[in-house]
């Protein structure tokens, strides 16, 4: 997978990237949840309970109230095509945090639910038809205006200015971060997907680990990983010490842990379809129990049945329709070491997004 550049280009000069390996794994998600959902059945009540009971939601709809961008319109199908999955577009802030308590995040690396911070962001947009899908990624250094968000205990957060983007979640949880997503992108968040970091560790431990090829030696105290260029065998503890890594690769920045999170997402799809799951309910369920584990999403997505719809849903995605890029970004004026988006060409994507 190629890298990108602090402009939204790929480092080898093209301004969009492909990416088959995307769209398998959103049509692979699918069928394991529905296989998922079937084995659970077919297994028990305790089963279903169990997994349904691992998810944690959080009511964003009702925090956020209609100070929001505009849902977009959707047109009916016509009543001999009608499906009774969704086929409407749809916008998923996905997060990838630190943000539970616990002994196994502590261990990792993670904080409380206090001290929480959000690693990844990556904006998913699904055409109406969900046929075609654009993930935008916004880099945490990105210096944003937070607005105010309310807070769970009451009251709200001041405006902030030239905040940086991943402290929206640090001072208001989810709420406040798709609130900040959507005063950035003018797209209202249909759903909101966390996963920490206890969760993709075991998710990486139960898929087998992942392999994947570094093109540079990396050597970083703060992630604690040491690995010379090459093809390594990565365990899940391993895995989460990529996705962190930042000060030991290149120019130290957010950028080049981007690049870093897109090589290990391509190894843990390849490992997932390389992995006959489906096959193998015993895997199949710690698989399963890993992801809901370390899941967080809004209360529209807090059931295997309600995830399992989504998967479904997403089936007819292809290799050729799905791209990823980054939000277009420049070095800030005030911070060399932080971004900001660059104008025009962040604004024009996320209109074609709307």
């Amino acid at each position: 997978m190629t890298g990108l550049g602090a402009n939204g280009r790929d480092t080898d000069g093209d301004d969009v990237i492909h990416t088959g390996r995307r769209s398998t794994a959103l049509k692979t998600v699918g069928l394991l949840l529905a296989g998922l959902l079937t084995s659970a059945v077919a297994a028990g009540s305790w089963v279903y309970w169990h997994l349904n009971g691992n998810i944690e939601s959080v009511d964003i709809d009702s925090a956020l109230g209609d100070n929001r961008p505009p849902r977009a319109m959707t047109t009916p199908a016509p009543a001999a095509s009608a499906s009774p999955l969704p086929t409407g577009s749809l916008n998923v802030l996905v997060l990838g945090s630190d943000s539970r308590a616990g002994e196994e995040n502590k261990e990792l690396g993670g904080g409380s639910s206090t001290g929480a911070r959000s690693d990844t962001a990556m904006v998913v947009h699904i055409d109406a038809g969900r046929t075609g899908a654009t993930v935008v990624s916004i880099p945490r250094d990105t210096l944003v205006t937070r607005p105010s968000c309310p807070l769970p205990s009451g009251g709200s957060t001041e405006v902030a200015y030239n905040s940086m983007f991943n402290s929206a979640y640090a001072v208001g949880g989810p709420v406040c971060a798709v609130k900040t997503v959507e005063s950035i992108t003018g797209i209202r968040m249909d759903h909101y997907i966390e996963i920490d970091f206890s969760g993709f560790a075991k998710l990486v431990d139960a898929l087998g680990g992942v392999i994947v090829t570094t093109d540079e030696d990396i050597d970083d105290e703060d992630s604690h990983l040491t690995l010379e260029a090459g093809t390594h065998h990565l365990d899940g503890e391993q895995a989460l010490a990529l996705a962190r890594t930042r000060h030991g690769i290149g120019d130290g920045s957010d950028l080049g842990r981007i690049d870093l999170q897109q090589t290990l997402v391509k190894a843990l799809l390849d490992q997932i379809s390389a992995t006959s799951l489906l096959t193998d309910p015993a895997r199949l369920y710690r698989v399963a129990d890993a992801v809901t584990a370390g899941l967080t999403t809004d209360t529209g997505l807090d059931s295997l049945t309600e995830l399992v719809s989504l998967g479904r849903s997403l089936s007819g995605l292809t290799s050729d329709t799905v791209r990823t890029v980054m939000m277009p970004v420049v070095p800030a004026a005030s911070d060399r070491n932080r971004v900001v988006a660059e104008e025009p060409e962040a604004g024009e994507l996320w209109e074609s997004l709307r």
